[in-house]
């Protein structure tokens, strides 16, 4: 948008969304509202057409009106402004419309048909996925965060189909076999948060409350639906009590609808008034884990807390995207604690955060919370790990430094202020500020606006066989003589028990508060309280003490954290990962908390496909079959069966533990206490066929006749050639992959491409690498925000061997001007083979 008097109009506005034009609009458009009307064919190849009028207030004049648009139609018809008929020219994804407008308030009607990515059409459902910025593929708008708009809608569609939207239906008029529905107008809302579905769902509603909640759905299993029905509709009225009380302000959407859509790209979408999830994550299976309970939901509170973080107040621009995930994630944590009294909610924190935190900041890939950004076209690179995993790390630190009254007051008054608007993080900061005497700005520097971690390392002060001193030293990997300001809880363990003391580190070496003159202690473990975020590097002695002794530590929050310290230190080749498998599975034998169960049973399977060299997986082949099965028949809940069956059915290898396993899937042989359900039987038959088990194309073939729901037998259909023992039926799977078309499914995408890369066919699979590595830019172009990420996981997570590491190596060397957050995502997915080839092989890593 060129504004008289501040340069010449933008006659060829720059692809994507640029900061540059964003912020000329923001300056300038006030007042905006979105009529919005939809006719949707019941044919999916039929288009999707629409009107869109736009109504809002100039504030300074303008050379000509450019909106963001993708989609077609809409330059070879006239718009309609202020009455008038003008010339719209489509130009690098915008709409131009042609003559220059006054100060004041402005109309323009804009027909078009919409582009189908983000449609995300099926042949009997669709739904609408705009995040980060993906509205203007759809229909012409302002696509920027900080250009709000309330929005009418009205869908003209098949008499059958039900539909939702971010307003509550006011209308609905069936006429010739077609249903015309009408929405109410919505509260200010960015254009990544709009959002409709429509087609043959079904409806589910409770009163909570004094409040209606609906869930749509596509479940056909009538006993799957009765199981989770009331635990999803209890979930949602918690999160929006519990939040309520905590903001001090009411839900502000009016109306609270749910969408469980098969095959979602994520877990779940905040779209104001109507959430959209992965049916999956909220129709759980009986033999449903621990973990699955608490994931479920953490993942219904992080949602319905975007309802005020995030969607009443939101982001300026996509630099601060974090900010309203991290939000999110710390509330969820808070909302979820007391419905799960038995849980130990600060293990939990640590094993949902931390690792993942990890996995990119230790890489050469890693980056700060808050990333600068020049256009919205590369806002989707932006997420990840720093900022759903490491922010809300950081968070607990602020609540730490802060006090936890004056961070709930802060952030009441930051809601309040800014309610139905816009706020960028100094805001916050500086609305923070007044509630402390901390200078959150210095804090902020390091936490926020930097990347990495501290390493820390304990040291014993001793004279003779006394001990005159812990102290605790902090130093900057990057040698920028960085220190991050942070609480940590050291505990230390001796003959005479274990004590577990709070440090503040504020400085690059601090002297822990200890009796001098004690005899020296068993382990000193700094990450013992899980709460400070370092690489912490143990002393000899307290290694070799965790190794022997682990399993013994009497504390669940104590055990895991020395596991994800030593985790830490097999990464950086400090203890070798047969030392630690063998750890994890003594550890297993008596492991009494659930969650670590699970944390153990998932690293070991990560030590053994992954971190061990054949031959010394072949040797512990036996003994973890033998673990995991006496596991399974002594847990004492369903939920622990289900874990350990899951690890067993992910490491069985040998032909009597593949046998067993083809036997219950078979229905002959039973696990007592354990119910397994379609989903279960089906993921057990895929696990089946990448082992070649005896009669294994049958199995793929009757597990197909088995599955009765559409949706999740597409899925199957869609992921069996990635299982074919035929090299050429994968090859044919994974060319299939590399059309648009074929990658419409993300879910399913990433189940045949990690089977495709499975351990046992990584061979086969190395010339799929480079192909992968080159439609990388393709990927981020044409998907949804994790799925670059996603993809180049699955696509070398099963790889360990040298030939892989190189062509990575060479893949990067070669493009030296590839896109910076691209080569993120590459170097973070890449990174444990890099250091696996470096152990392995020094002269190639």
């Amino acid at each position: 948008m060129g504004l008289t008097g501040a340069g010449r109009a933008q006659e060829r506005p720059g692809p994507g969304v640029p900061l540059e034009l964003a912020s000329q609009r923001s300056r300038a458009v006030a007042d905006l509202r979105y009529d919005l009307r939809f006719d949707l064919p019941a044919d999916r190849a039929a288009p999707v057409t629409g009107v869109v009028t736009a109504t809002f207030v100039l504030r300074d004049p303008i050379d000509s009106l450019v909106l963001d648009f993708d989609g077609s139609g809409a330059d070879q018809r006239p718009a309609i402004v202020d009455g008038r008929r003008v010339r719209a020219r489509h130009v690098g994804g915008h709409l131009l419309l042609d003559g220059a407008l006054a100060p004041g308030l402005h109309r323009a009607e804009i027909a078009f048909t919409a582009s189908d990515a983000a449609l995300n059409r099926s042949e009997e459902y669709l739904y609408t996925l705009f995040v980060p910025a993906r509205a203007h593929e759809v229909f012409p708008c302002f696509d920027q965060p900080d250009l709000k708009a309330r929005l009418s809608l009205t869908l003209e569609m098949p008499e059958s189909w039900e539909a939702v939207a971010n307003g509550r239906e006011i209308e609905r008029v069936v006429a010739a076999g077609r249903a015309t529905s009408r929405y109410a107008e919505t509260a200010p809302l960015s254009t990544y948060l709009m959002a409709f579905a429509a087609g043959r769902w079904s409806i589910e509603s409770a009163e909570r409350e004094g409040r209606l909640l609906r869930m749509f759905h596509r479940e056909t299993d009538a006993g799957k639906l009765a199981r989770n029905r009331e635990a999803i509709f209890d979930l949602h009225a918690s999160s929006l009590a519990w939040l309520e009380e905590y903001t001090d302000i009411p839900y502000p959407w009016g109306k609270l609808d749910f969408v469980l859509v098969p095959a979602f790209q994520f877990g779940g979408m905040e779209h104001a008034g109507a959430i959209f999830y992965n049916a999956a994550s909220l129709l759980l299976e009986p033999s449903a884990t621990k973990n699955q309970l608490l994931g479920r939901a953490s993942l219904v509170a992080h949602e319905t807390s975007h309802m005020w973080f995030g969607d009443l107040v939101t982001m300026r621009w996509f630099d601060d995207v974090w900010m309203k995930e991290v939000f999110a994630n710390f509330m969820a944590a808070k909302i979820v604690n007391p419905a799960f009294p038995e849980v130990d909610h600060d293990l939990r924190f640590l094993l949902a955060h931390y690792r993942a935190a990890y996995d990119v900041d230790r890489t050469p890939g890693t980056h700060p919370i808050r990333q600068p950004l020049d256009n919205l076209a590369e806002a989707g690179a932006l997420y990840g790990a720093i900022i759903y995993q490491k922010a809300p790390v950081v968070m607990r630190q602020l609540e730490r430094l802060m006090g936890e009254v004056p961070l709930r007051n802060g952030l009441r008054d930051y809601l309040r202020e800014s309610a139905f608007g816009n706020a960028a993080w100094p805001e916050l900061v500086a609305v923070l500020d007044r509630r402390t005497d901390e200078d959150l700005a210095s804090w902020s520097r390091v936490w926020i606006g930097q990347s990495g971690r501290p390493t820390i390392e304990t040291e014993v002060v001793r004279h003779g066989d006394r001990v005159t001193a812990i102290a605790l030293t902090a130093r900057d990997p990057a040698g920028r003589g960085r220190v991050w300001p942070q609480a940590l809880e050291i505990e230390i363990g001796g003959p005479d028990g274990v004590m577990r003391l709070p440090v503040v580190l504020r400085e690059a070496r601090v002297v822990v508060p200890v009796a001098v003159g004690t005899p020296p202690p068993s382990y000193v473990l700094p990450s013992g309280g899980g709460l400070g975020y370092a690489d912490f590097v143990l002393q000899e002695e307290t290694t070799r003490w965790l190794v022997a002794h682990l399993p013994e530590m009497p504390d669940a929050l104590s055990r895991g954290a020395a596991w994800a310290t030593l985790w830490e230190g097999m990464l950086d080749a400090r203890v070798s990962p047969d030392v630690l498998a063998d750890l994890a599975l003594r550890a297993l034998d008596g492991e009494a908390d659930e969650l670590n169960v699970q944390r153990f049973l998932g690293d070991l399977g990560a030590l053994y496909w992954r971190f061990l060299p054949s031959p010394e997986r072949d040797a512990l082949t036996a003994r973890i079959e033998r673990s995991l099965s006496d596991g399974l028949e002594g847990a004492p809940t369903s939920t622990l069966k289900g874990a350990w069956f899951r690890g067993l059915v992910g490491l069985a290898r040998s032909p009597e533990a593949v046998a067993w396993l083809t036997g219950v899937w078979r229905g002959g042989v039973k696990v007592p206490g354990l119910v397994l359900a379609e989903r279960d039987l089906t993921d057990l038959s895929l696990e089946l066929s990448v082992r070649e088990a005896p009669g294994w194309r049958d199995i793929l073939a009757e597990q197909a006749e088995r599955i009765s729901n559409p949706d999740r037998r597409a899925r199957f259909a869609f992921v069996r050639p990635a299982l074919d023992a035929d090299r050429s039926v994968r090859a044919a799977f994974f060319e299939r992959l590399l059309d648009p078309a074929g990658r419409e499914h993300e879910p399913w995408v990433l189940e045949g491409l990690a089977y495709l890369h499975h351990p046992l066919r990584a061979e086969t699979a190395v010339p799929f690498v480079a192909v992968a590595l080159n439609e990388l830019e393709e990927i981020q172009r044409t998907g949804d925000i994790f799925f670059p990420r996603r993809w180049m996981d699955a696509t070398l997570t099963g790889h360990r061997s040298p030939e892989v590491a190189a062509i990575v190596e060479r893949f990067l060397a070669e493009r030296p001007d590839y896109p910076e957050r691209l080569r993120r995502i590459v170097l973070q997915a890449a990174d444990d083979l890099r250091r696996l080839v470096a152990w392995e092989h020094p002269g190639q890593g």
